[in-house]
C-alpha cells in the first residue's frame, strides 16, 4: 500500500490499485469506534446512453435504471443482504445520484466480516424476471409518492427549467412509464458495463487496522475472476448555453409556496482539481450573499419573506453545474425581485472584503469539523475521485481563494440569462 501523510489534517491515507483495477483507499482514524465503508461505481442516472469499445452503436437504456439496479443489488440468491450485515452488527444502505451509485455500511464491530459482505453482494448480481417485475411496483409507488412531495417537485422543476436536453433534468428514479421498460437483460447489460472493479472505488474510514482490512480486500478480490475492463464511452446531448425556460410552476396541496432560484453554469469543466475549486469558490460567494449571517438573510427573515429553511447549494461535475437558493416563501416573485436587486447592488460595489474573509474562514472551520464524521468523509471521497478531485485538498484550495476570484465568479455566474425560477404554489 502507498501511504499519503497529511500533517495539516493529521491523517494517513492508504491507497492500492488491485490487479483487477479496483482502487482501494483506507483512512484509519485512531480512537474512533465506528467504521464507515463505501463501494462506489462511477455510474449514475445521467449515464443512459453509452457504448463499449468495438460496438458500432450506442445503447440507450430507460430512465431510472441506475437507481433500479441499486435496489435490485440487495436481493441475493442466498437471502436478504441486510440480514447478513445485521448478523455482524452493521447498518447498510445505498444511494444513487446523477453520476455515482454507492453501497455502504457502518459498524463498530466485525469490520473484516462486514467488508466481505459488502464486496460480495455488490459483485454478485441476481436478477430474474419475477424479482424485476416485483421491483417495478415498489419503485413505481416510490415515484408516485415523490410526485406529491413539494421539495422534490420544486427541485426537479428547477432542473428542467435550467436544462433543455441534458439528462440531469430527469428524476434519478425515472418515471412510472420508463421503469416499465426495464428487464433483467438490460440490468445485466448495465451491470457488466459499469460495475467492473476498474470503474469502482472502495473506501473505508474509521477505527480499523488498515493492514488487516487491506489483506481481507486483496484476498476477497483474488478469489474472483473478472473479464478485461470495458472501455466505456458515455454520450450526453449537447446542452444549449442558456436556460430552457425562465420559470416553472406547479400546484400541489401545500400550505405555502416553495421557491427555488437557480443559475446554470454553461461552460464544461474538465475533471481535476478545478472542479473542487469552482465548488468551494462558488460556495463562499453564496454564503456571503445568502448565508444565515448575511444582511439579506436578516432582511428577508424580518420581512417574513423566508423562514429558517432558506438555504443555498452548488453542484459541479465536468458536464454540468448549477447553484440554487430558496425555500418556503409567501411571495415567490417578491423574493426573486429582492434577490436580483441584491445581486445588482453587489455587482456594482463588489463583495464586502470582511464578509468574504469571514465566510472563507468559516468554510475552513466547517470542513475541519466535518473530518470528525466518518460518514461525511466516506460520502464525499469517492464522488470527488471520480471527478478528478481530492476532498483533502479542500483547506489548501480555500487558503488561496481571493476576493478578486470571488467578485469575478459572482459576475460570471449570477447572470440573468442563466437564471430560472421554480415555484410550487398551493392549489386554489
Amino acid at each position: 500500500m502507498r501511504e499519503s501523510i497529511d500533517d495539516r489534517l493529521g491523517h494517513v491515507l492508504y491507497h492500492e490499485t488491485l490487479p483487477n483495477g479496483l482502487n482501494v483507499y483506507l483512512l484509519p482514524k485512531p480512537g474512533f469506534q465506528q467504521t464507515y465503508a463505501t463501494f462506489t461505481t462511477h455510474y449514475g442516472s445521467v449515464d443512459s446512453t453509452f457504448r463499449l469499445t468495438g460496438e458500432p452503436e450506442f445503447t440507450t437504456v430507460p430512465d431510472g435504471i441506475a437507481h433500479f439496479l441499486e435496489h435490485k443489488m440487495f436481493e441475493s440468491e442466498h437471502g436478504d443482504v441486510f440480514r447478513d450485515f445485521a448478523r455482524h452488527g452493521a447498518s447498510a444502505n445505498a444511494y444513487t445520484t446523477f453520476d455515482i451509485t454507492s453501497y455502504l455500511f457502518s459498524s463498530t464491530q466485525d469490520i473484516q466480516e462486514n467488508l466481505e459482505v459488502l464486496l460480495d453482494f455488490v459483485q454478485d448480481p441476481y436478477f430474474t424476471d419475477e424479482n424485476v417485475a416485483k421491483e417495478k411496483g415498489i419503485i413505481a409507488q416510490e415515484i408516485r409518492m415523490y410526485e406529491d412531495n413539494p421539495d422534490t417537485r420544486v427541485f426537479y422543476g428547477l432542473l428542467r427549467a435550467l436544462y433543455a436536453v441534458h439528462p440531469v433534468r430527469i428524476d434519478i428514479a425515472g418515471t412510472v412509464d420508463s421503469i416499465q421498460r426495464i428487464d433483467k437483460e438490460t440490468l445485466y447489460r448495465c451491470y457488466r458495463t459499469f460495475y467492473h472493479p476498474a470503474n469502482m472505488v472502495f473506501f473505508a474510514v474509521g477505527g480499523f487496522d488498515p493492514e488487516a482490512a487491506m489483506a481481507v480486500i486483496r484476498e476477497n478480490q483474488a478469489r474472483k475472476s473478472f473479464p478485461e475492463a470495458p472501455r466505456i464511452e458515455r454520450k450526453t446531448p449537447s446542452e444549449p448555453p442558456g436556460v430552457h425556460q425562465a420559470r416553472a410552476e406547479v400546484r400541489l396541496a401545500v400550505s405555502q409556496p416553495r421557491c427555488l432560484i437557480g443559475w446554470k453554469d454553461p461552460d464544461p469543466l474538465p475533471p481535476g482539481p478545478g472542479i473542487l475549486e469552482r465548488e468551494l469558490l462558488t460556495g463562499v460567494v453564496l454564503d456571503v450573499l445568502f448565508g444565515r449571517s448575511s444582511d439579506l438573510f436578516d432582511e428577508l427573515i424580518g420581512e417574513g419573506l423566508i423562514d429558517q429553511q432558506f438555504s443555498w447549494e452548488y453542484e459541479r461535475t465536468p458536464e454540468y453545474g448549477y447553484s440554487l437558493i430558496g425555500g418556503n416563501t409567501p411571495d415567490p416573485d417578491r423574493l426573486a425581485a429582492r434577490v436580483e436587486a441584491k445581486l445588482d447592488e453587489v455587482r456594482e460595489r463588489g463583495l464586502p472584503e470582511a464578509e468574504f474573509e469571514r465566510c472563507r474562514r468559516k468554510s475552513i472551520g466547517r470542513f475541519m469539523a466535518a473530518l470528525d464524521s466518518p460518514s461525511y468523509i466516506a460520502r464525499h471521497f469517492a464522488s470527488y475521485r471520480f471527478r478528478g478531485a481530492d476532498l483533502f485538498q479542500t483547506v489548501e484550495i480555500l487558503d488561496r481563494l481571493t476576493l478578486e476570484d470571488a467578485n469575478r465568479r459572482m459576475r460570471e455566474h449570477f447572470v440573468s440569462g442563466q437564471r430560472s425560477i421554480s415555484v410550487v404554489l398551493p392549489k386554489a
